[in-house]
């Protein structure tokens, strides 16, 4: 089976991404499928959202550099230029759901892959066995879960190791929040999507191993999210309406290169826009409290009263959002 990896990616920062693929994956998980989520943002939040502090300090003890079991354990012979990737840990979350945890130190890999990057255009073997880790890690990880789908997380820049991530993806879906800052992100984001896709092209005609896993470079896009919008009487607030009318041509503009503006397009019957999932300020505390999903929540952990019909709509919000997932990728979900 071959692996399908999709990459939840904005070049702004505080959209909510993180949460959003700790929740789709359980989402997922529930509706029967078999994933794997990889955390590549080295601030590691979506290992903190997963696992419980005391699991946390068992996998990043003080000695740096002995993390074997996170997914800089599995990079660290090609970090320290001994080798290369070895097979990752995946943490046990759930039947459906298995971990490559993230690490703070993953960071320290930013300039390898820099450095690797335009040694690809000159035939450099070592050079395409760096820019190709994170992809043939997740094909480790897929084969030993049976896994349909890997969720990459990473985060919101557009460094070496980001680059390296999105190359690795076979699709590419962009949470945005409708605010300035993250329209801006994505006049950043789209540019770079192309450019890293023609250049990734180019270098793989280059590859002298033909027996090593590359990734192909798609990198779809399949839509976008919209987060954290505010609610008044189930209308978002005046000062982000604006906002939210630009997103569609914008994201046809800057990621999909159509220039040809469509009229009366709003979010609402844009079929590129895979959801809009609200902010839920008040059911997040009781989610991390209870370290689970907010659409798990039960009366047992103060979900009760308007929380329980919050609830219920956050289930019905990441349900659909899954099912969308589901088919833009091409997998059947119960």
């Amino acid at each position: 089976m071959k692996v399908k990896v999709i990459a939840f990616f904005n070049n702004k920062g505080g959209v909510g991404k993180t949460s959003l693929v700790y929740h789709l994956a359980w989402m997922l998980a529930d509706r029967g499928i078999k994933v794997v989520a990889v955390d590549l943002d080295p601030q590691a939040n979506l290992s903190s959202m997963f696992l419980q502090e005391d699991r946390l300090e068992e996998l990043w003890p003080d000695d740096m550099s002995a993390h074997p079991d996170t997914i800089l354990g599995a990079i660290s012979p090609i970090v320290r230029g001994l080798g290369d990737i070895v097979n990752p840990h995946i943490e046990n979350i759930h039947d459906n759901i298995g971990l490559v945890v993230g690490d703070m130190g993953l960071s320290s890999f930013e300039d390898k892959l820099s450095d690797a990057w335009p040694r690809c255009s000159s035939g450099d073997e070592a050079a395409f066995r760096v820019m190709s880790a994170f992809y043939r890690i997740a094909l480790r990880a897929r084969e030993a879960r049976q896994a349909q789908l890997v969720l990459f997380d990473v985060g919101p820049n557009l460094g070496a190791i980001n680059r390296s991530a999105i190359i690795a993806s076979d699709y590419i879906a962009i949470p945005l929040a409708p605010d300035l800052y993250s329209l801006q992100g994505l006049r950043n984001l789209g540019p770079r999507l192309t450019s890293w896709g023609q250049e990734w092209k180019e270098r793989l005609t280059k590859n002298p191993d033909k027996n090593l896993q590359l990734p192909a470079g798609t990198m779809k896009p399949v839509g976008y999210v919209t987060m954290q919008h505010s609610v008044r009487r189930d209308r978002p607030v005046k000062a982000y309406d604006k906002w939210m009318k630009k997103i569609p041509n914008l994201y046809r503009d800057v990621v999909l290169n159509q220039t040809r503006k469509e009229k009366n397009l709003d979010i609402n019957n844009d079929r590129h826009c895979l959801s809009k999932i609200k902010h839920y300020q008040s059911l997040m505390p009781m989610s991390q409290e209870a370290h689970k999903p907010m659409f798990f929540l039960k009366p047992a952990d103060g979900a009760i009263g308007s929380h329980a019909a919050a609830v219920g709509k956050c289930y019905d919000d990441f349900h659909y959002l899954a099912q969308r997932i589901a088919k833009a990728c091409d997998i059947e979900v119960q």
